[in-house]
């Protein structure tokens, strides 16, 4: 496969990511309202955006999800942690796969960010809908 159809490939990827994309989606963290209320084409940017990275085919959609989660951690943001923790059982994570992602995390940040993710990580994980695992 060429570059050339690997580009189309992920350029109709995310067009479908785009599309799937609900106000219901886009709500569901704290600064979607007031950005879209506030920017609404810089709202539908970032989201086209967002959808172009969830859209890429490697890493898979779990490993994605966690590498995200693991990001979260790192960046000591709760609501992020949740979310990914969430998304990442939705899509076949085990409890076991959020919790070595964020204890993975202790040589690089300490003990503290990594425990603090605990309960974030979770509320997300028990929120997942539809998950088939644990």
């Amino acid at each position: 496969m060429t570059d050339s159809e690997r580009d189309d490939m992920a350029d109709d990827s995310a067009d479908e990511a785009v599309d799937d994309v609900s106000d219901d989606a886009t709500r569901s963290l704290p600064f979607h309202d007031p950005l879209r209320d506030a920017f609404p084409a810089l709202h539908e940017a970032q989201n086209a955006y967002l959808a172009r990275i969830d859209s890429l085919p490697a890493p898979d959609r779990r490993a994605h999800e966690l590498v995200r989660l693991a990001y979260s951690v790192s960046a000591r943001a709760s609501a992020a942690v949740e979310r990914h923790a969430q998304l990442a059982h939705e899509v076949g994570a085990t409890w076991e796969d959020v919790m070595g992602t964020i204890m993975l995390s202790i040589p690089s940040l300490g003990l503290l960010p990594a425990t603090e993710a605990i309960p974030a990580a979770r509320r997300g994980f028990d929120a997942a809908l539809d998950a088939e695992v644990e």
